[in-house]
């Protein structure tokens, strides 16, 4: 089939490269993609949040299946655009994307599905977030009620730094902290069937040891050898089910990927939040130990028919991915620096080690930062701390000016 991926990410590189491993998949185009995401798929600009536009693409292409990557697109309709154009899409409607665009409709979901979360307050008043941080306490939980990137959650011991978050943002929700260690689990919906993939972990903050600000993530990895081995079947029972079940009760079908973002607390599984895409760093490492072939799992989710799919086969590895990001992320980044190093890798790491491209541009024969997160250096091996170590002899050839990457992704796992 032909396949049209929307974004430009490093997610986006990520699926670009497992479809066009594909044997089924016989031509796949990016729009607008980056750098990396050229050497597997065919490029096309488009404004990736206009509906008309994708769908007018998909149409001059002759698109089989549409894959919708990021977030802001899923929330703007651009999906149901494309559905109107009678192409498959892979993602949710743009009423379902409240999932993620909304923290306050996510709210109200879970508590119609019986989902376990934190408690939480949504506020829209000085005065109502000022009663919220006072009735849950330190440490506080300040988040966005919209879409924000990855940095609309403040998790801060300074009420104050709490507040002013707080009345930044137009609507906010104010939630009870959770404990424990977070895990994403990520699953494939047609509104009815819920097929769950692994779990991974990643890492929120800038730098090791968890400190410095909330970032989009600096690295994942998978799977979670410290992780019960009945977590994913307890969260399809109690969370994902539950929620796709519910949506479409509500006459909101969600179908694409349902992203759980969990803590494992001393009281049981909670959701700190849905996402309605593939999350990123997260996706680098799942797709990577992905055996079955991702088209058509893509596509039975967007024609209704997982149900009649063979269960997913998955590698014995392990993946690790280690974002290098550039000077000053997660504030303004600097862009433009040339990146070498990157035909070193491929010559000397692959296949075992590879590179996918975040925020990156070609400037005449030379590849460039263009973003925040720059690359995710991604491999595999027998265990976490074969693939970790390749992951960083990988990363350790890249030569990016002033970039920054942590050096402790997944090595308490590895050393457990």
């Amino acid at each position: 089939m032909k396949v049209l991926v929307i974004g430009g990410g490093a997610r986006e590189h990520a699926l670009c490269r497992s479809l066009s491993l594909d044997p089924d998949v016989t031509a796949l185009y990016c729009a607008p993609g980056n750098a990396g995401i050229a050497e597997v798929a065919e490029l096309h600009p488009v404004d990736a949040l206009d509906g008309a536009a994708v769908a007018r693409l998909a149409t001059d292409l002759g698109a089989e299946l549409v894959v919708v990557g990021p977030e802001a697109p899923l929330v703007a309709g651009v999906a149901d655009a494309v559905r109107a154009a009678g192409i498959p899409c892979f993602g949710p409607s743009g009423e379902a994307a409240q999932l993620e665009g909304s923290k306050a409709f996510a709210k109200d979901v879970m508590a119609g599905a019986g989902v376990p979360t934190a408690r939480s307050y949504v506020c829209t008043s000085p005065a109502e977030i000022d009663a919220a941080l006072d009735a849950f306490g330190a440490p506080y939980v300040v988040k966005d009620d919209g879409l924000a990137a990855g940095k609309g959650v403040v998790v801060t011991g300074d009420i104050e730094a709490a507040r002013a978050h707080a009345l930044a943002c137009d609507r906010v929700v104010i939630e009870e902290f959770l404990d424990g260690p977070e895990v994403s689990l990520f699953a494939i919906t047609d509104g009815t069937t819920v097929l769950p993939l692994q779990p991974a972990q990643d890492f929120k903050r800038a730098l090791d040891n968890d400190e410095g600000p909330n970032t989009g993530g600096m690295g994942a990895y998978s799977p979670l050898p410290w992780a019960d081995p009945k977590l994913v079947d307890e969260v399809m029972q109690s969370v994902l089910q539950p929620t796709v079940d519910e949506l479409r009760r509500r006459g909101t079908p969600f179908s694409g990927l349902l992203y759980a973002g969990l803590a494992i607390t001393s009281r049981g599984v909670r959701v700190i939040e849905f996402n309605a895409r593939f999350g990123d760093p997260e996706t680098q490492v799942v797709l990577a130990r992905l055996k079955t072939p991702l088209a058509g799992v893509l596509l039975g989710s967007a024609n209704g028919t997982l149900d009649e799919l063979p269960a997913l086969k998955w590698r014995d590895e392990a993946a690790v991915t280690v974002v290098i990001a550039s000077h000053n992320y997660p504030g303004t980044p600097r862009t433009g620096d040339p990146i070498e190093g990157l035909d070193d890798v491929a010559a000397q790491d692959a296949p075992h080690a590879y590179v996918l491209h975040a925020g990156t541009r070609r400037d005449g024969d030379t590849i460039v930062s263009a973003g925040g997160r720059v690359l995710s250096v991604t491999a595999t091996g027998k265990d976490l701390a074969a693939a970790r170590e390749r992951a960083y002899t990988a990363a350790g050839r890249i030569r990016l000016d002033g970039s920054q990457l942590r050096t402790d992704i997944a090595q308490k796992a590895a050393e457990a």
